[in-house]
């Protein structure tokens, strides 16, 4: 069975928590969509002010029971609370923000395409880690942090990749190469998940396409 919500303005991010799903469109006039995630139905919206036009990433965090969205245009995180209150409080990342995740120690993973970074910061906002991202790694999308204290990075640019990258921003391992169709390479590699059984799910964005790996991308790199 398929579920289309409602019509609208582009849809930019979505991410669940308990029977909830968020959604965030593009030039969202400072509004994240909140869905019943067994009909569908629209049952509110959760104002944040000043979320820029450009909303991309959107993350939920059960065990902090908080929303995050990316905010683009204002180079800046929004954090609102889901215990009914929903305070929204935000603080500045690096220039482009867009991916978000949440990793093993509850803790937010930002990555901004302008700067090529990758942050780590407290659910308060408070900066734990600032990784300068290797020099290829032109345009990153999205990353997760594996038990290794390693990252998964997704990027586009002169190549098109996911990179095992070390806490230092350098890379271990790729995987992908020049922009292509073929098994072996992406074209606009977006999102990245890791499901329990511990495979890398890659959004081949432009390839229309989900590419799932046996075990982990990081066996599979070259």
């Amino acid at each position: 069975m398929t579920h289309v919500i409602p019509e609208g303005k582009q849809v930019s991010g979505v991410t669940s928590l308990g029977g909830d799903v968020f959604v965030v469109r593009c030039n969202s006039q400072e509004k994240i969509e909140v869905y019943d995630i067994k009909t569908f139905t629209l049952q509110r919206h959760i104002t944040v002010p000043g979320l820029g036009s450009e909303s991309c990433g959107l993350v939920a965090s059960p065990y902090n029971n908080c929303l995050y969205a990316s905010d683009y245009d204002n180079n800046s995180v929004h954090r609102a609370e889901l215990s009914g209150r929903n305070a929204v409080m935000k603080w500045s990342v690096a220039r482009q923000p867009l991916g978000l995740s949440v990793n093993s120690e509850h803790n937010l993973l930002v990555v901004s395409g302008g700067g090529r970074k990758l942050q780590i910061f407290t659910t308060r906002g408070t900066l734990l880690q600032n990784i300068q991202l290797q020099a290829d790694i032109e345009s990153p999308r999205h990353a997760v942090q594996l038990s290794t204290g390693q990252f998964l990075i997704s990027h586009y640019g002169s190549l098109h990749r996911v990179c095992l990258v070390g806490v230092d921003g350098a890379v271990v391992r790729s995987y992908g190469g020049q922009k292509g169709s073929q098994l072996m390479q992406m074209n606009y590699p977006a999102g990245l998940a890791i499901d329990k059984e511990g495979r890398v799910l890659v959004a081949d964005r432009d390839n229309n396409r989900l590419l799932v790996s046996d075990r982990s991308v990081t066996v599979q790199c070259s």
